[in-house]
């Protein structure tokens, strides 16, 4: 974070950290009790503290993003367990296997995508993915192709991972609460590529779904590469047809297979 010129008369905060880092070993200043609350770790992951700690997580994306002047991003969600095509031996199922030409797609996708960003000097359609492998890392690398920057989203998750290596460092960021991640998502999206993956990508594009059809979200294109794939896996006609939707609901969403196709919606897209 950038340093903000001070505006008061009192010690710098982080003055008194250090400072208390050299203090007198004594009973007294051995007390978890006389640590500084705000660098007390113990203390602000205590239960009480939670609704601090969701606060904090909202802040700092959203002051850093600020500070970047990043106004609107483009969101792709995807399959972690998709490799890129040159590795797709590796893939556990053969219609895994199959899918790796996605990564391709996300990848000329964001390239396509970062390109347009830098003719607004990367204030506008900045990629964002959840920065792990597969899918997002497809949409870090094309973002990277194209010399431009990219967000990642991270969460800790009980397996060891790290942000994909194309992640923007700057704007590398990870979350405990799924809740403020998937904010983070959406706050600034001016269109959402959805791509084959497993429950958390279910979750993401369901989510987003719903937010739009229940109007707590203003309407934005939605992308659904792999056409092929996502008719296997939902049967969207059928919620029409049983009444749990409305036959208008399907048009919140768009079918493609490439990139251009991808492209060429969010340029002519029209909500009816």
């Amino acid at each position: 974070m950038k340093d903000e010129p001070r505006a008061h008369p009192f010690r710098d905060s982080h003055m008194d950290a250090e400072t208390a880092k050299h203090l007198p070993d004594t009973p007294q200043t051995r007390s978890p009790a006389y640590r500084l609350a705000y660098a007390d770790t113990d203390f602000m992951c205590r239960e009480e503290l939670r609704p601090v700690r969701l606060q904090l997580e909202l802040l700092k994306p959203q002051m850093l993003l600020d500070e970047r002047g990043i106004n609107s991003t483009v969101v792709m969600f995807g399959g972690a367990r998709i490799p890129e095509p040159s590795k797709k031996d590796t893939a556990r199922t053969k219609t895994l296997a199959q899918l790796s030409a996605y990564y391709d797609e996300a990848r000329e996708f964001a390239r396509r995508i970062t390109e347009k960003s830098l003719s607004t000097y990367g204030k506008e359609y900045v990629v964002v993915t959840g920065g792990g492998p597969g899918v997002m890392e497809a949409g870090n690398r094309g973002a990277d192709d194209a010399g431009g920057a990219s967000i990642g989203l991270n969460i800790v998750l009980p397996h060891e991972q790290a942000p994909n290596p194309y992640v923007t460092p700057e704007l590398s960021f990870n979350f405990h609460y799924f809740a403020i991640r998937k904010m983070h998502f959406l706050m600034r999206a001016k269109a959402i590529a959805v791509f084959p993956g497993g429950f958390g990508t279910l979750d993401e594009l369901f989510e987003s779904l719903t937010l739009i059809q229940t109007q707590r979200m203003d309407p934005i294109p939605i992308l659904l590469f792999g056409k092929e794939f996502w008719q296997t896996i939902v049967n969207w006609e059928a919620l029409a047809d049983a009444g749990t939707i409305s036959a208008e609901d399907l048009d919140l969403f768009r079918f493609v297979d490439t990139a251009e196709e991808a492209i060429a919606a969010m340029e002519g897209w029209a909500q009816p």
